[in-house]
């Protein structure tokens, strides 16, 4: 009897060993499945957390504090000019007879005041300057935030290609194993080998290039991020609300308004014209005021006090050279702006033309039409097998499931980088994704 509890003790213990073994597994490939879903990240997840960490943005913000540095000191007056003198003074007579000897001193304070409306114009210029700072910080942010959402969706498609590519390469792999553990007797089946054998190396190479584009994006996008450039990352699956593009007038309105290219010409030729205006303006001199003092004692004690002003003579140079210099560059400015704008129309045209289509061809899309094509290529895979299907029927549905994962994407990211050049060029919101759980419903 004692025997017998004593192996049921034994058994107990082994089970409940048994079930804590298999609870801690399960709560291990939870704790790794919870951690790779919290890895994840929506793209404007992504762009937010780069645009707050990104290095070269204090390049762009110590821009903006010299600018203001220059402002402050285009404001200030010049400094007052302290000078003095000091000697000794021998008095004689018209007969040569010395009436006395002594210490002589002077000193006087000047300060130098500009001709009027000089340092407005200065502070003109500096302001125009801190705009066009301020300016580049922001197209800068723009087009990083462009470029992160174009690299992290590449990285998502090259993830999606890649697990794809894999699925395909693998169906190849086990069938070629099949193949050759068998004795191929008669030309076709050593011919259908043949074929799969082929077919499989083409598709490891495409795998191979998806996995390379997979890294290159994330190495890119950790430089961004300040992290270490193997530090893993997962891509949400995102959804796309790509708007409706607006009229070209509208476009190019609204980038009259808002490109950041244009705002910066416009404040250029602003600036130079202050910049001219200076030029004329300096062709006026400068006037130093302030009083002196004077202290003889050579026999008698003179004093001497009054007010001084000194100011330069405009003979030899009448700031002709600095004038027609800055007028030069004033019609360099207004050169360079119009053709900014034409320019800039060239490319809002071309770039919703490029978006209209794309979005016309997504249009006409099915959205099952991935989840029929991996079907299709799982269905033929089974019968092939089965020997109900012909070898050109199923290496086909293979390659056209990876074709069209690969157009689908392809096209998607084109849109995308459309879009990405519109918001830029005009200004305009036009955030296009967003994250949302993965769905087998969805392509």
């Amino acid at each position: 009897m004692q025997q017998n509890l004593k192996i049921l003790t034994v058994l107990v213990v082994g089970l409940c060993l048994q079930v804590g073994i298999l609870c801690a597994w399960a709560e291990s490939d939870a704790a790794k499945q919870q951690e790779k879903t919290n890895s994840a990240m929506s793209i404007e997840a992504l762009v937010s957390e780069i645009l707050g960490r990104n290095p070269e943005l204090n390049f762009y913000r110590e821009e903006i504090s010299a600018a203001a540095g220059e402002l402050k000191t285009a404001g200030a007056f010049q400094n007052p000019e302290i000078s003095s003198e000091v000697g000794r003074k021998k008095a004689i007579d018209s007969s040569g007879v010395l009436g006395g000897e002594g210490t002589a001193w002077s000193v006087s304070l000047q300060q130098t005041f500009e001709w009027p409306g000089r340092i407005a114009l200065r502070k003109a210029i500096a302001n125009r300057q801190l705009e066009l700072s301020t300016l580049g910080l922001e197209r800068f942010k723009v087009a990083l935030a462009s470029r992160v959402r174009t690299l992290a969706f590449t990285l998502f498609a090259a993830q999606e290609k890649s697990a794809a590519v894999s699925e395909v390469a693998s169906r190849f792999r086990s069938l070629r194993e099949v193949l050759v553990s068998r004795d191929l007797a008669g030309i076709t089946p050593l011919l259908e080998a043949r074929i799969i054998e082929a077919t499989e190396i083409t598709t490891q190479r495409k795998a191979t290039e998806a996995a390379i584009a997979a890294k290159s994006s994330l190495l890119e996008i950790n430089k961004l991020r300040g992290e270490p450039w193997g530090k893993p990352l997962t891509i949400e699956k995102p959804r796309f609300t790509f708007p409706k593009a607006l009229s070209f007038e509208e476009l190019i309105s609204a980038a009259a308004t808002n490109n950041f290219e244009l705002r910066a010409r416009e404040v250029e030729l602003l600036q130079q014209g202050f910049k001219l205006s200076l030029a004329k303006n300096e062709r006026f001199p400068a006037v130093s005021v302030g009083p002196f003092y004077s202290e003889e004692r050579a026999g008698d004690r003179e004093k001497t006090f009054g007010i001084g002003l000194s100011l330069p003579l405009p003979l030899w140079n009448r700031n002709s050279g600095k004038i027609a210099t800055e007028e030069a560059r004033r019609s360099q400015a207004e050169t360079i702006l119009k053709t900014t704008q034409r320019e800039v129309e060239r490319q809002i045209v071309e770039k919703a033309l490029t978006y209209e289509t794309k979005v016309e061809e997504m249009s006409r899309w099915k959205l099952e039409s991935i989840q029929e094509f991996q079907k299709a290529a799982q269905l033929a895979d089974r019968h092939y097998r089965l020997g109900a299907v012909p070898i050109a029927t199923f290496v086909d549905l293979q390659k056209q499931y990876l074709e069209a994962v690969e157009a689908l994407l392809e096209t998607r990211k084109e849109t995308l980088e459309a879009l990405q050049e519109l918001r830029g060029l005009t200004g305009l919101g036009l955030d296009s994704v967003e994250p949302i759980p993965e769905r087998k419903d969805r392509p």
